[in-house]
């Protein structure tokens, strides 16, 4: 890198001069301006330009090298337009060698770019919160390489702390705005309420030092920092975990995270390169955030939250520093990402409660608020630009909201809230060793999705009748391999020993796509969730399969073995996966008891081959999560779709009833996993549509027990049908069968 050890050596040369790098920022004075020429001149460019964010989502020209200077404090873009405005609103770097040509490129006369084909422009972020944009160009059409890109990203990296020094902020709302009540929905985690004030999570303090006097030095204060924070974090595993072991296998892909030589030999080459340790940290985790928050894969983005974890650690250790402030007991903690670790830390502090804005309900905090019984929620989006510290919050994972600045009746109706749900939760904890049944008696069965082996002790916590899912892919991917035969064998055997004799469906590896194999280059696939991915990896890659099939069968030792298929197309498709099955259980001894083969039910498909499916599955397991994206087109990663279509809708119903009645004609049993069925709404009408196995989160079992413990199934099914009839092309039904629900007393 000595193209940035000579950009470093020169930034530290024009502080050693006297230059105020601060003082004048704000409004393009000298020193951006010189900031910017030294870029160019490094890179090699004809123009360079820094944007920063304004009041109003703006982006405003605050200096420039090449461009007409009195442009600057006159140019402005939205966030969102033209290519510096895509830049600010995705977050992504745009590297275009013919950037006017581009379709979002918009013209600024004023500017006199005419001239300019290439662009590389990068985004300014400080905390993960936007500040500005910075951009080089040149005439000559050319893709810029990747030494230069990494070159500019460590430019804004820097220019980040200079912006947010000289009082650049990202745009939270001002006056008005920010004392007023402000609702957000969102996705539940872990069941409760709490009421308290806001604590913001990650707002990290500004660099006191950029660029290193003496890298040997500041690579020796780097090592002592990384022993103390994994002696740190050792220290905090062993004296703060909750009892049990469930807990503290989430904990694995920390430590692994924390023994990684990828992110740290990054770290060191960038200290190496000029950087002081701090800064080296900053630029690492900004790039490895970057790139990760592209994945969709909700469990490999919890992978980020684990490594800011420790990159906040490290921070701390290198500043000798508390890692984490004293707080009011029982505030909301608010997160842009949140690791398990730092999730303990907090929770030991006092708080109440906890928002997320990018995680999600199979991610490592939300496994952890569940095991602690804190309220936890996600998929909160734009809070963070919302919130201050100090702020009073409501945070409702009963009803899917979070309220900011709530007013005085909201807070006392909350608190009468509180009270009722503790009477609740006693009659919850009640329901453990009652069996799952309808006021009219109709037998239920209860099942846990589950993906670590220390989860299954839910089993005996919750009362349920099995798991209905056991993600075999979660336990690879907290590893980051997949395991040997041997390996893979000894964890599904401890499953079904602690099973017993209550049943376990074991899905096979769902990899590939943004679920990277380790040992494969990523595909180039524009939406992932419908690409290489799952069984389609399973049968083109025959040899991996066979592995974890042999390594299930060896597992089962002559007891009853489940396997279902993931992401069925076709029918010729779980043929083929079911022979490769069979082959294998024909060389394995004890054989099993009894083996039992079925397949997920997910992709829109299947739906017009059900009889054929039905003749040869053992069993069919709706994935509800799935199939509703497939269904309507829908990408459930996609904020802005969040709720857009619902589970209790006319198309969902009929194909549910489709399903159903394929299965009656065969007796094939089918059940559904996935979120909806720990929804007591969701659950009824499943219920009612004849589907009485329901595989669930372990938090949502026990409450969906006693909601059912007083619904007349017939009246509903009556309800139901009504409801349907009446439907007449509406989006959703459930206004009705909520308010039906309301006024018969029931749980929902």
């Amino acid at each position: 890198m000595p193209q940035t050890r000579r950009l470093l050596a020169r930034l530290r040369e024009m502080m050693a001069l006297g230059f105020s790098m601060i003082g004048a920022a704000d409004r393009g004075g000298v020193p951006l301006g010189d900031l910017a020429a030294l870029v160019a001149s490094e890179m090699v460019a004809e123009v360079c330009t820094i944007y920063a964010l304004r009041p109003g989502d703006l982006l405003e020209l605050t200096a420039t090298h090449g461009l007409n200077p009195e442009a600057v404090g006159r140019t402005r873009l939205r966030v969102g337009e033209g290519i510096v405005g895509i830049v600010a609103a995705t977050g992504t770097i745009q590297n275009l060698p013919d950037a006017q040509n581009h379709p979002a490129f918009v013209y600024r006369p004023e500017t006199g770019e005419d001239p300019f084909a290439s662009l590389l422009a990068v985004p300014v972020r400080r905390s993960g919160k936007l500040v500005g944009v910075l951009a080089v160009q040149n005439r000559a059409p050319r893709r810029y390489l990747d030494d230069e890109v990494e070159l500019l990203e460590t430019v804004a990296m820097l220019l980040a702390e200079v912006l947010a020094a000289a009082g650049v902020r990202d745009g939270a709302p001002q006056g008005l705005g920010a004392t007023v009540p402000q609702r957000f929905k969102v996705t539940p985690f872990a069941p409760g309420i709490a009421v308290g004030p806001v604590v913001l999570h990650g707002a990290g303090a500004p660099l006191r030092r950029l660029v290193a006097d003496d890298p040997a030095e500041e690579a020796e204060r780097l090592n002592a920092a990384v022993a103390s924070m994994r002696q740190t974090l050792d220290d905090l595993i062993q004296t703060r975990l909750p009892s049990g072991d469930g807990p503290r296998e989430v904990f694995e892909a920390t430590r692994l995270v924390a023994g990684d030589g990828g992110w740290m030999r990054r770290v060191r080459e960038a200290v190496a390169g000029g950087l002081t340790a701090e800064a080296a940290v900053y630029r690492v985790t900004n790039d490895i955030r970057d790139r990760m928050r592209r994945i969709a894969d909700p469990y490999l983005r919890e992978r980020l939250a684990d490594m800011e974890d420790l990159a906040g650690r490290l921070l701390a250790a290198l500043d000798g520093s508390e890692a984490l402030p004293a707080i009011p007991r029982g505030a909301i903690l608010i997160a842009r990402r949140l690791g398990p670790a730092q999730l303990l830390e907090w929770h030991a502090r006092g708080i109440g409660g906890v928002a997320i804005e990018e995680g999600s309900s199979a991610g490592h905090a939300a496994i952890l608020a569940r095991a602690l019984g804190l309220p936890a929620v996600g998929g909160v989006r734009g809070l963070l630009t919302a919130v201050e510290n100090g702020d009073g919050a409501v945070l409702d994972a009963e009803e899917g909201q979070l309220i900011l600045r709530p007013d005085s009746e909201l807070r006392i109706a909350y608190a009468r809230a509180l009270d009722a749900r503790s009477q609740l939760e006693a009659e919850f904890a009640a329901q453990r060793h009652r069996p799952a049944r309808t006021g009219d008696g109709v037998a239920l069965s209860l099942m846990l999705n589950v993906g670590l082996a220390r989860e299954v002790e839910q089993l005996d916590a919750t009362g349920a009748a099995g798991i209905g899912l056991f993600r075999t892919e979660i336990a690879m991917l907290a590893g980051g391999e997949v395991a040997d035969v041997p390996e893979q064998a000894a964890l599904y055997a401890r499953v079904l020993d602690a099973a017993g004799d209550r049943p376990v469906r074991f899905r096979t590896l769902d990899l590939g796509g943004d679920k990277l194999l380790p040992d494969a280059a990523p595909q180039e696939e524009e939406n992932p969730a419908m690409g290489w991915r799952s069984l389609r990896v399973g049968l083109d890659r025959p040899a991996l399969m066979r592995r974890q099939l042999r390594a299930l069968l060896l597992a089962a030792q002559g007891r009853t073995l489940s396997v279902m298929f993931p992401m069925v197309a076709t029918v010729a498709e779980f043929r083929a996966a079911r022979d490769l099955l069979m082959a294998e259980a024909a060389r394995v001894r004890p054989a099993p008891e009894r083996l039992m083969v079925g397949s997920m039910v997910e992709v829109p498909a299947l739906l017009w081959q059900l009889p054929a499916l039905m003749a040869e599955a053992d069993f069919v397991s709706i994935g509800s999560n799935d199939l509703m994206q497939f269904l309507f087109a829908a990408d459930r990663g996609t904020p802005g779709l969040a709720g857009r279509y619902d589970f209790l809708s006319p198309p969902v119903l009929d194909a549910l009833d489709q399903v159903c009645a394929a299965a009656a004609a065969t007796d094939t049993e089918v059940s559904l996993c996935g979120e909806h069925a720990g929804r007591p709404l969701e659950a009824m009408v499943l219920a009612a549509l004849g589907i009485t196995t329901l595989s669930m989160p372990a938090a949502s079992l026990l409450r969906l027990k006693a909601a059912f413990a007083s619904v007349q199934l017939a009246e509903l099914r009556a309800v139901l049908m009504a409801a349907r009839r009446n439907a007449a092309g509406e989006a959703s039904l459930r206004a009705p069968l909520l308010s039906w629900a309301r006024e018969h007393g029931h749980l929902v």
